[in-house]
């Protein structure tokens, strides 16, 4: 099955920095962005299917392939972030001089609203309390595993499919370099996917899965930022975000996660868009002390 549709686009939108969050890292299985064309494989509730976002001009052309086509035509504006609600933003931003600059710079940026929330909540899990670089190791290895082609043309991988990691035995997990914590956790989520996915909005997700043994604030936050296009959304808890804000907002070289809210407050309604902006621009705290050491659980 194949299903096209056309989207008119806002002036200055910009297609690689407003659906970059939505490729896990380099060389991600399940999406890729090459130049003016984004690929997206995706497990939706009406079965597996391809998105394609081609940019021309000033429209995207999506084209969806597979089962589930239809579903992910529906909502390509929401994952090209044309649903991203942007009028008070301006005015807000206007607020700190450094934020209003950055505004105007990634004034194409939107945020996109993938509506798919296991894949997303997956990453986040094998994210917790890790570098990068293992996450993303565990995260291209899980994908492996449980791999199967996507439909149609782009050469993507699906997302594991919910009720066959929730069926997997932990140890399984471990030499991807996942320990027993994160993929209890992951199993916990698994098992529960199809009322996690069947949440109305960034609320209810966030209660349902903070419920959940193993999922915290900055989990969350992380899952329902992407999966609902949720711009408030701020990762309380991060190892770096509350230095970076105190740094940018106040010129603190260290910042709590009280502190990092205290700062946000003024940009309530887009506080992890201000977050967001601050990565984008490439704003960091200074480095003080050692960097979080790289492990290797598959070898324990």
């Amino acid at each position: 099955m194949e299903v096209t549709r056309r989207l008119a686009l806002p002036e200055r939108y910009h297609l690689a920095g407003t659906v970059g969050s939505l490729i896990a890292t380099k060389g991600d299985p399940c999406a890729r962005l090459d130049g003016n064309d984004f690929w997206l494989a995706a497990r939706t509730p009406q079965g597996s299917a391809t998105l394609h976002l081609a940019r021309t001009g000033t429209e995207i052309v999506a084209t969806g392939h597979g089962p589930g086509a239809a579903w992910l035509i529906d909502h390509a504006d929401a994952i090209a972030g044309l649903r991203d609600e942007v009028e008070d933003w301006p005015a807000m931003a206007a607020r700190h001089p450094l934020i209003a600059r950055l505004a105007k710079t990634f004034a194409g940026v939107r945020m996109p609203a993938s509506n798919l929330l296991f894949h997303r909540v997956l990453r986040a899990v094998l994210e917790q309390k890790v570098t990068g670089k293992e996450a993303h190791r565990a995260y291209r290895a899980t994908i492996r595993h449980f791999g199967e082609p996507a439909p149609g043309p782009g050469g993507l991988t699906l997302p594991p499919d919910p009720a066959a990691v929730a069926a997997t035995p932990y140890w399984v997990f471990h030499p991807f370099g996942v320990e027993q914590r994160r993929t209890q956790a992951l199993l916990r989520v698994a098992a529960v996917a199809a009322r996690l996915e069947a949440c109305a909005d960034s609320a209810e997700a966030t209660r349902r899965l903070t419920a959940l043994p193993g999922i915290g604030v900055w989990t969350a936050a992380e899952t329902v930022r992407t999966t609902y296009g949720d711009a408030d959304a701020v990762s309380v808890g991060d190892y770096h975000i509350p230095n970076t804000v105190a740094w940018a907002l106040a010129g603190e070289a260290r910042g709590t996660d009280q502190r990092m809210i205290e700062l946000l407050e003024p940009f309530r309604g887009h506080r992890a868009r201000v977050c967001d902006l601050l990565a984008s621009g490439g704003i960091g705290a200074p480095k003080f002390g050692p960097r979080m050491p790289v492990r290797s659980f598959a070898r324990f």
